[in-house]
C-alpha cells in the first residue's frame, strides 16, 4: 500500500464487511483531512450490519459504517489539530435548520448513513465547521464517545426531568448508562434500570441504578433499546401523566404498544432523533469536569490486524437483539496491531 491509499471497511452486504485498499481522499473548499484515530460501533452500526439497513433506509452501494469519530487534522490551517467529528452535516437553510432543529433536517448528510461513507477508513474529508477541538482531558476514545453522549443529551431536553424526579432507564447501553449518569445529574434522586444482560446491569448499579421493578413507580422512562418488549416496560414502569422518551431503533421501523395503558396513563410519548448542537457542552463541561464518565463505556478496542472486528462479533444467544459487545466497541483505523 502507497503513501497515497489508505485502508477501508466497507459493508456490502447484511454481515458482509470487507477491507479494501482506496485512494486517500484529497480536502477542497471548506474541508479538511482527518486521519481517523478512534470509531465507536453503535447500535444503528449493527442494524446496518444484521440487516443490510436501518428503519427506511437500505444499503443501495458498499458503505463504510461509523459515525462515532474522532482523528488528527492533516494538512492546512488546522493540521494536527485533535478533533471530535460531528457526523451529521444539516443543510442549514430549510425550516427545521432555521428552527434550530437541524437534526431533524430532510436533506442532512450524515457518515455512515445512506450514500455517505463514514468513519471506518483511515482518511475523510469533512467539512472544517463541523469538527470540534479536543481538550488535551479527553482522549481520542472520549472523543469518538462524545456522539453518543450527545444523543443522552438530546433525549434528557427532551424529557424535562424535574429535581427529585425518579428516572427510569429501559436499555442500558451507552446512550442507557450516559442517560443515568446525566438523569442524577440532573437532580433524579432515584434511577431504576431495566437490562437483560448481566454484565451492562452490573454497570448502571455501579452508578447508583436500582433494578426496575413494580409499575407506575417513574417520572420519566427513557426506552433506549429499540424492542418492543422495552416499549411494553417503559409503558409499565411510568406514572400517570409522565413523560416516555423512545430512543431506541426498532427492527423492521416499526413499534406497537398498549394504546390503552398509554391513554389511561395520559402518558406524553417524545421521539428522539439522534441529538441537537450539543457537542460544544460535550467536549468543554462534561467529561473534562468529571460529570459523566466515558471511560466505562469502552469495552473492546480493534485495529485493523489480528483478525478482529468488531462487527463480526456476534449476540449471545438471549432473548431479543442486544449490542454482541459488553457495551460498546472502539476501532482505531490508524493504528495497526498485531
Amino acid at each position: 500500500m502507497s503513501e497515497r491509499d489508505m485502508r477501508v471497511a466497507r459493508l456490502h452486504g447484511a454481515g458482509d464487511v470487507r477491507l479494501h485498499t482506496e485512494p486517500r481522499p484529497a480536502a477542497t473548499g471548506g474541508d479538511r483531512l482527518v486521519e481517523v484515530t478512534a470509531v465507536g460501533v453503535c447500535g444503528s452500526d449493527l442494524h446496518w450490519f444484521t440487516e443490510g439497513g436501518i428503519g427506511d433506509a437500505v444499503l443501495a452501494r458498499p458503505l463504510v459504517l461509523g459515525h462515532e469519530m474522532a482523528g488528527v487534522v492533516r494538512g492546512g490551517p488546522d493540521d494536527g489539530r485533535r478533533v471530535a467529528v460531528d457526523p451529521a452535516v444539516p443543510c442549514g437553510v430549510c425550516e427545521p435548520c432555521r428552527d434550530g432543529y437541524g437534526n431533524l433536517c430532510p436533506d442532512v448528510v450524515f457518515a455512515g448513513h445512506g450514500s455517505c461513507d463514514g468513519g471506518l477508513r483511515q482518511f475523510l474529508t469533512w467539512p472544517a465547521h463541523r469538527l470540534h477541538p479536543l481538550p488535551d482531558s479527553l482522549s481520542d476514545d472520549d472523543g469518538a464517545l462524545l456522539e453518543p453522549l450527545g444523543v443522552a443529551l438530546h433525549a434528557l431536553d427532551l424529557a424535562r426531568p424535574r429535581m427529585a424526579a425518579t428516572v427510569a432507564v429501559v436499555g442500558c447501553g451507552p446512550i442507557g448508562l450516559l442517560l443515568l449518569q446525566l438523569a442524577r445529574r440532573h437532580g433524579a434522586t432515584r434511577l431504576l434500570a431495566a437490562e437483560p444482560l448481566p454484565h451492562r446491569m452490573a454497570v448502571a448499579e455501579s452508578l447508583g441504578a436500582e433494578p426496575a421493578a413494580g409499575a407506575g413507580v417513574a417520572d420519566v422512562v427513557f426506552e433506549v433499546s429499540g424492542s418492543e418488549a422495552a416499549v411494553d416496560t417503559a409503558l409499565r414502569l411510568a406514572k400517570p401523566g409522565a413523560r416516555v422518551v423512545l430512543v431506541g431503533i426498532p427492527d423492521g421501523d416499526r413499534t406497537s404498544f398498549s394504546a390503552g395503558l398509554a391513554r389511561r396513563k395520559g402518558l406524553t410519548l417524545v421521539l428522539a432523533r439522534r441529538m441537537g448542537e450539543v457537542y460544544p457542552a460535550d467536549r468543554s463541561t462534561l467529561p473534562p469536569r468529571r460529570l459523566v464518565d466515558l471511560a466505562p463505556l469502552v469495552s473492546d478496542v480493534f485495529g485493523w490486524r489480528g483478525g478482529h472486528r468488531a462487527e463480526d462479533r456476534r449476540p449471545p444467544p438471549v432473548e431479543g437483539r442486544h449490542s454482541p459487545a459488553a457495551l460498546t466497541e472502539v476501532t482505531a483505523p490508524a493504528v495497526t496491531t498485531s
